[in-house]
């Protein structure tokens, strides 16, 4: 596996690659903190290239000042080896001064899916998203690139800022990897404790329950609420809870074509994303 810190380490592991007769890259960013859920999406990557890179930067500029960034979990020797046992061909380190060079004046601004839920739940979090995205995309120059759907939105805000640039990358959404439990993988269940682990999957088992129930003719509005209610009762502070179109992200009051149920729950310090199609 071959380890790039600069961008040009980054441009010859690549021309070794193509010179290997593996011009096809697949690329799955991350921010560190793997677990399994990341390394499902390096075997979806290797599907879909012929060869397999991963990026590893906490990038900055997707936090609030009054969020996680100082204290997100980073481990880059245990993420390396992680990768390497996955067959990783190639590991994009980049710092950031290299990812926001001095003087760096260009970000994307993104509207239609980035406006609700995380849009408004956490300003310039998409903007954020989607400018580094497009860097990592003219930096590795992947053919594809593989995201969980467990950041469902996320997923749909690159898609169109994709097809809005005209970015020659196929985007592929590999399902969410989830534990025994139900709770979906995610580098900050770390920050859960025991009492709070023991909660998490309540989440998942709520939002199976709302589609059960919509899908059996119940109101949305009124399954919602009552899902709503039960995630308080279990210790969670809910900060929206949804039946949206799968694409644009807009609220659907009955479903209709597409449909996800999307969620973003507290317990205690830590917020835990997740949906499930309808």
């Amino acid at each position: 596996m071959q380890i790039a810190r600069t961008l040009v380490q980054l441009r010859a592991a690549r021309a070794a690659l193509a010179a290997d007769g593996r011009p096809g890259l697949a690329l799955v960013p991350t921010m560190g903190a793997l677990h399994e859920g990341h390394l499902s999406l390096i075997r979806a990557a290797r599907a879909h290239g012929d060869a397999v890179a991963a990026s590893i930067f906490v990038n900055p500029t997707q936090f609030a000042p009054h969020e996680d960034f100082a204290r997100y979990p980073r481990d880059e020797a245990a993420d390396c080896a992680m990768l390497a046992a996955a067959g990783c061909d190639l590991v994009w380190l980049p710092d950031v001064a290299t990812m926001y060079p001095p003087g760096d004046a260009t970000m994307i601004e993104v509207a239609g899916p980035a406006l609700l839920w995380e849009g408004a739940a956490r300003p310039g979090h998409f903007r954020g998203v989607a400018t580094v995205v497009a860097k990592l995309f003219g930096q590795v120059r992947p053919d594809a690139a593989c995201f969980g759907e467990k950041d469902w939105q996320q997923v749909q805000v690159i898609r169109r800022m994709v097809e809005d640039l005209g970015l020659p990358v196929d985007i592929i959404a590999a399902p969410t990897w989830r534990e025994p439990s139900g709770l979906a993988m995610s580098s900050r269940n770390r920050y859960l404790g025991a009492r709070e682990r023991a909660a998490a999957p309540t989440l998942f088992a709520v939002l199976t329950g709302v589609r059960d129930a919509i899908c059996a003719g119940a109101p949305v509005g009124q399954s919602i609420a009552a899902a709503e209610a039960s995630l308080v009762a279990a210790g969670f502070t809910v900060d929206y809870l949804a039946l949206v179109d799968a694409v644009t992200l807009a609220p659907l009051h009955e479903p209709a074509g597409a449909a996800r149920l999307i969620a973003a729950a507290r317990l205690g310090a830590t917020r835990l994303l997740d949906n499930i199609a309808v």
